[in-house]
Parts: structure tokens; sequence; C-alpha cells
């Protein structure tokens, strides 16, 4: 049901893209994403600080695309909350106790991270900070190098689906290092 709130808001922005324009789905993805935030936010009694702090950067960014009428703000939202949030995960190897991405998959019930050392996790947390950058550079790639009808699905579909496939292969990952007792336990009965 989550992962509704967070698609809903970028099909609406299509579908009003497809309607009427880049402005007028602007405007629709700038009321949808604080609605599916509120919603969220009684669904489960907690804010969601990654779609809270994209819905800050589309309202800024939405603000001044809407009052300079230049679709280049809203081009390089995703890019700068991308990049934003890859210092977060690159602060996190030096301030804290534990990087972001050991805390971010920490919150997924049923794995056991304790087989997981500590340069296993920085050297993952450095893969989000490359990916996150990574996936910053190609949406601006991609909005400076093609149609704006190309960039809009590359947001709503493309970006989701890098992040989805990335997302799952660190799950794998993450799972097969963290799922090692059964295998050592069953090599010990052979």
């Amino acid at each position: 049901m989550n992962i509704l709130f967070e698609f809903l808001p970028l099909i609406l922005f299509l579908g009003a893209f497809l309607y009427d324009g880049i402005y007028t789905a602007l405007v629709v993805l700038m009321i949808a994403m604080p609605i599916g935030l509120t919603v969220k936010y009684i669904r489960t009694k907690s804010l969601d600080k990654m779609y809270l702090w994209s819905t800050v950067f589309l309202l800024v960014a939405g603000g001044f695309t809407l009052y300079f009428r230049n679709p280049l703000f809203l081009y390089w939202k995703p890019t700068a909350f991308y990049w934003v949030v890859a210092i977060a995960f690159l602060g996190s190897q030096f301030f804290g106790d534990k990087p972001l991405v050991q805390k971010f998959f920490g919150l997924i019930d049923g794995l056991s991270l304790d087989r997981i050392t500590q340069v296993q996790w920085a050297r993952l947390n450095i893969i989000w900070v490359l990916f996150l950058v990574a996936a910053g550079i190609l949406n601006i790639y991609v909005a400076y190098n093609f149609e704006q009808a190309t960039w809009v699905t590359f947001k709503v579909f493309g970006l989701m689906a890098l992040t989805f496939v990335f997302m799952l292969g660190q799950t794998f990952w993450i799972a097969g290092l963290a799922g090692g007792d059964e295998a050592d336990e069953k090599r010990e009965q052979d």
C-alpha cells in the first residue's frame, strides 16, 4: 500500500502532463505529494523522511518553475534531491554510529544483519553514494538531451525502475550475507 502513495502522484503527474502540459502536471504533483505525505502519516503515525524531503524539494523547485515559467527548475529537482541524499549517505560514513544504508536496511523486518561487517556496510554505503550521483547525472542528461515528454516518462518510470532494480540487488546481496547461518549449519551436517 505504501508504494501506492509513492507512485500515485507520479502517475497523476504523467496523466496531467499528457492532458495539458508540464505546468498543469506540476500543479497536480504539488497537490498530490503533500496529500500523499499526510495520508501516509495518518496511516503509519510516523513521518517518512525521504518522502517528506522529496515533497519539500518539489514544492521549492515547483514554486520556482511556476513563478519563472521555466521547467529547468523542475528538471533539476530529482538531481538535486539525489545529490543531497548522496551527501547525507557519504556524511554518515564519518558522523554517527552507523552508515545510512545500514539504518535503512535495518528497517526491513526479517533480515538478520549481524553477519554483515562494518567494512561491508561502509562499502555498500559508498555504492549507494555512487548510484545516487549517477542517477542525478542521468536525470540531467535526459532532461537536456531529449524532448520534455521523454524526460517526464523517464522521471516517472525510468528513475523509479532504476532505483527499484538497484535496491532489489542490494536486498538480495544483504539477504545472502545475512542468511549464512542456515547454509553454515547445512554444511556442518553434511
